[in-house]
């Protein structure tokens, strides 16, 4: 292990002693705002298949709408980011940290007693407006109270959180679905938040930006509706199977011009959401091209793994979340580590073979059917975590590390918006890749059941999960209905997979062309030839 350089007094003093004799506890104490937040949609992808049965079991949506649950909270999640970054280098993080950590709250309870999927919808997108606010603080924090050389290994740990949410989420939900009602995975986040509330007023300290620059409402107004506008259209083209109906187009299209809008704003504005020219350094926007391109990849497939180990494989919602294990494991065991990987071969080494790592899991599914040996499934997941474990701290630690201390909520917050955005487009797209394909596969089967109107053909047609529905309400005769609804899902999920393979091998090749290699001197991550003008001694703001 390469030895950390050395630091000059003043430098040294940049973090407080009596902060950063606790910088340890604090981390622990942020990692559950991260658990809490992953926690939640990990369980909702367990808890997906019970939410889209009829009531009083779930709540009858349907997939789009289950795409929407999704969607709703990272739009507001992702369109916000900015906004509440900046407000956290403004006002104090540690405020903001708490007030979002209390809406979540709020959100949760909301959600949990949702009476319709239009009302979960709804309060899914309150907590995702909790969640904006928690995300960026929680980065900003890190980086104000540790120095620059131990960095890599604290934000490595906190990717690590991720993990261990993904590995408690299914787990959780499973055995919560298991003994009580749908809201209760919504619930369930109630006592972390009240626990982490109390932690943070004790421990984690504030800190601010003593120069903070005005806030940009145009712009996030903006980013908002053109991501809605731009997700609506592509979902609305996979729950109608045509991409080239004049609704789908006209949204999609409106939201592009809107982002387009979006990025002539930030350019021509004096206090822009994003820092437009911190994307003329390739290193920076190959990081944040990684973030949104793996997440693109991963959360699509996530999407369809639930209904696959639940629906076509017959597992029970506590034993889909065991099955995802594996991705947890090898992020607790390898995400702290992975900065001495970087240390010895370079961020570029390190990124590509992740992401080749995460390609070559995708394109492992193909493998996968209705018979498949499950260990098989296991083994791909460890990989698929392994890559990811190898992906995630070198460029977050490349993100925040470009940018100065002051300026972490902005740092935090493209990080976090280009993880979400990613991840929103991921589920939107490969999900209408996989709708559309499910429903072009049993259509000509629902088009032979008797006793089906066009309506009930068309909605029976939107999820794997409402063919066999009406299958299991035939009785014996749907017996061939439910075998095709599996023949065509295992296609669909086939299409997807290769769809998010081919993403994650564009990720490779953009990691591999523009992030640095061994350097030496750099911090694990850091950009080469990026590196920030030491850290000024802390001000009355950072206690």
């Amino acid at each position: 292990m390469a030895t950390p350089p050395h630091r000059d007094d003043d430098q040294a003093r940049a973090v407080p002693d009596s902060i950063h004799r606790k910088r340890w506890a604090i981390l622990t104490v942020l990692m559950f705002s991260v658990l809490v937040v992953v926690l939640d949609n990990s369980i909702l992808n367990v808890a997906m298949k019970t939410i889209a049965s009829p009531q009083p079991t779930g709540l009858g949506a349907t997939q789009s709408e289950l795409e929407w649950a999704i969607n709703s909270y990272t739009l507001v999640f992702a369109g916000l980011l900015f906004t509440a970054g900046l407000v956290g280098d403004r006002l104090g993080r540690k405020k903001v940290l708490l007030g979002g950590m209390a809406l979540f709250g709020v959100g949760s309870v909301l959600a949990a007693f949702s009476g319709s999927p239009t009302e979960l919808i709804t309060f899914r997108a309150v907590m995702g407006l909790g969640a904006a606010f928690v995300m960026p603080a929680t980065l900003a924090i890190l980086v104000n109270v540790f120095e620059r050389d131990e960095q890599p290994k604290a934000i490595g740990i906190w990717v690590a959180a991720v993990g261990l949410a993904i590995a408690i989420g299914p787990i959780t939900g499973g055995l919560l679905l298991e003994h009580f009602w749908w809201g209760s995975v919504f619930f369930v986040n109630v006592p972390v938040v009240v626990v982490a509330l109390i932690a943070m007023t004790v421990l984690v300290p504030d800190s601010r930006d003593p120069a903070p620059g005005r806030l940009d409402p145009v712009g996030v107004l903006l980013s908002v509706v053109g991501l809605v506008l731009l997700v609506y259209g592509i979902i609305k083209g996979g729950q109608l199977a045509d991409f080239t109906d004049p609704e789908v187009l006209a949204t999609a299209g409106g939201g592009l011009a809107v982002l387009v809008l979006f990025v002539l704003h930030q350019k021509r504005s004096d206090h822009p959401s994003i820092d437009i020219g911190q994307f003329r350094k390739p290193a920076f926007s190959a990081s944040i091209a990684a973030i949104a391109l793996v997440f693109f990849a991963l959360m699509g497939v996530t999407f369809f793994m639930v209904f696959y180990t639940q629906s076509v494989r017959g597992y029970s919602a506590l034993q889909s979340g065991m099955l995802l294990l594996p991705v947890a494991a090898a992020q607790l065991i390898f995400a702290p580590r992975a900065r001495l990987a970087v240390e010895r071969f370079g961020a570029r080494a390190v990124c590509t073979a992740g992401m080749l790592m995460v390609a070559a899991t995708l394109f492992g599914f193909l493998t996968m059917d209705a018979e498949s040996p499950i260990w098989v499934l296991e083994v791909l997941f460890f990989v698929q975590g392994c890559g990811m474990a190898h992906i995630m701290p070198p460029v977050t630690v490349s993100i925040m590390q470009a940018l100065p201390r002051e300026r972490a909520g902005s740092g935090s917050a493209l990080n976090n918006t280009f993880r979400q955005v990613g991840g929103a487009m991921g589920v939107a797209v490969l999900g209408s890749v996989l709708s559309t394909t499910y429903r072009g596969g049993v259509e000509d089967d629902l088009a032979r059941t008797p006793g089906l109107s066009d309506t009930a053909r068309h909605t029976a047609g939107e999820s794997v999960e409402a063919t066999l529905a009406v299958a299991e309400r035939m009785g014996p005769a749907g017996k061939g209905l439910a075998t095709a609804a599996e023949d065509s899902f295992v296609h669909a999920m086939h299409v997807t997979s290769l769809s998010a393979a081919v993403v994650a091998l564009v990720g490779a090749v953009v990691v591999g062309s523009f992030l640095p290699g061994r350097t030496g001197q750099e911090g694990a991550g850091a950009p080469a030839g990026a590196r920030p003008e030491p850290r000024q001694a802390p001000t009355g703001a950072d206690r």
